[in-house]
């Protein structure tokens, strides 16, 4: 599912314009872009929780020629499904 497909399906679910729709979706990845960015953590209770982990600089190995290569440290960001979509996942 592409985003135009999410905001279709939250206009029909909601009966919101797709116009309304895309909107509150915006507002979605942007209320929760700006908290991971803080390092807070967004938890939906039922669905998952987002939040923000720190990886370490480590070593790794260009495919191309074989030589050592450092890449540095990074913050990437983590979704961990909650119990009810896991279930629901794996039914």
């Amino acid at each position: 599912m592409n985003k135009a497909e999410l905001v279709d399906a939250i206009a029909a679910e909601t009966k919101l314009t797709k116009a309304d729709a895309g909107r509150a979706l915006e507002a979605f990845v942007n209320a929760t872009t700006k908290a991971l960015k803080k390092g807070d953590r967004v938890a939906l209770v039922g669905f998952g929780s987002f939040s923000v982990s720190k990886r370490a600089a480590r070593n790794g190995r260009n495919p191309q020629t074989g030589k050592t290569i450092k890449i540095a440290a990074k913050k990437v960001a983590k979704f961990k499904a909650g119990t009810d979509l896991a279930k629901t996942v794996n039914k």
